[in-house]
C-alpha cells in the first residue's frame, strides 16, 4: 500500500515523500514551462522595453545620464537591475503552489495514508519545502542563463563563485515562502480559499519591494513597507553578488534578515503542522 511505503525511520519517510514530489514535477513539463516563461516574459518585455537609460538621458550629456542611472539603480543598465529582481519573483511564483499540494493530497486520500504511518508531520512539511526549493533553484539557473544571454552587466569585482551566493539567497527565500504558503493550506479541503489568499499577497509582495525600482525612489509610506519585505532583502543580496560593488556589511545584514525570517516562518509552519495538520 502506498501509505506503507513512507513508513519506517523518519529520514526514510522524508526521502520517500520528497522523491514523490519530485516525480510529480518532472512528469508535468508544461507546469515547468509556464513557471519559467512568466519571469522570462517580464524580463524580456518589461526589462528591455523600459529603456530608462533613454529617459534619464533625454537632453542631457551621456556621462550625466549614466551617473543618474548609477546613483538611482546602482547600475547604468536598467535591464540588469530588473533581471536580478526576477530571481525573487521566480522563487515567489514557484513556491505559491506548494500549499495546494497539501490540499490535493488530502482530497486524493494520500495524506490520510501518510498520517497513518510513523512519518512525522514535520517530514510532510519539509518534503514539500525541499521540493519547492529544488524546483526554484533549477528555474533560477534558467533565469540566470537567460539574463546573461540577454546582456546582464555584472558589477566590479564580480566572480563566478558569487553565483553560489545567489543560490543561497534563493534557498532561504524559497524556504520562507513555501513554509508560509503551506501554513495557509494546512486546514483547507478546497483550493479556492488558499488561492484567494495567495493572490491577495502576491502583488503587494512583488510591488512593495525593490524588484522594479529602488526603495529610495518610493514614497515614504511604501518605502516603510518595502523595508520589511523579505523580497527587498533578497533583491539587495542578489544584486550585491552580481551587479553592484560588493558591500560586505550590507550583504551580511541581508543574509541575517533572510536567515532569521526563514527560520521563524519554517519553525512556525512545523509547529502548526504538528498541531493542525489532519486527515
Amino acid at each position: 500500500m502506498e501509505g506503507q511505503e513512507v513508513g519506517g525511520r523518519p529520514l526514510q519517510g522524508f526521502l520517500a515523500l520528497t522523491k514523490r514530489e519530485l516525480k510529480k514535477w518532472y512528469k508535468e513539463p508544461l507546469l515547468l514551462l509556464i513557471t519559467v516563461l512568466q519571469p522570462l516574459i517580464w524580463m524580456v518585455f518589461l526589462g528591455k522595453a523600459m529603456n530608462l537609460g533613454a529617459v534619464f538621458g533625454g537632453g542631457v550629456p551621456p556621462e550625466l545620464a549614466r551617473g543618474l542611472m548609477l546613483r538611482s539603480f546602482g547600475t547604468t543598465d536598467y535591464f540588469s537591475f530588473m533581471a536580478t529582481g526576477m530571481i525573487a519573483v521566480t522563487c515567489l511564483f514557484t513556491t505559491m503552489f506548494t500549499g495546494f499540494s497539501i490540499i490535493w493530497d488530502r482530497r486524493l486520500g494520500f495524506l490520510n495514508k501518510v498520517l497513518s504511518t510513523p512519518v512525522s508531520r514535520a517530514s510532510v512539511i519539509f518534503s514539500k519545502v525541499v521540493y519547492a526549493t529544488l524546483r526554484s533553484s533549477f528555474q533560477v539557473l534558467i533565469i540566470l542563463v537567460a539574463a546573461f544571454a540577454l546582456g546582464l552587466k555584472v558589477g566590479p569585482g564580480f566572480h563566478p563563485l558569487h553565483l553560489l551566493g545567489v543560490f543561497l539567497v534563493a534557498f532561504m527565500v524559497c524556504v520562507t515562502f513555501s513554509s508560509l504558503f503551506l501554513m495557509l493550506a494546512l486546514r483547507s479541503t478546497r483550493w479556492e480559499a488558499p488561492m484567494a489568499m495567495v493572490n491577495l499577497m502576491l502583488m503587494p509582495l512583488m510591488f512593495a519591494s525593490n524588484v522594479f525600482f529602488p526603495l529610495e525612489l518610493m514614497p515614504g509610506w511604501l518605502r516603510a513597507i518595502a523595508s520589511v519585505n523579505p523580497l527587498s532583502y533578497t533583491n539587495d543580496a542578489v544584486r550585491q553578488f552580481t551587479i553592484w560593488r560588493l558591500d560586505r556589511g550590507a550583504l551580511l545584514r541581508d543574509l541575517a534578515y533572510l536567515g532569521l525570517f526563514s527560520l521563524t516562518i519554517s519553525s512556525l509552519s512545523v509547529y502548526l503542522a504538528k498541531k493542525y495538520l489532519s486527515r
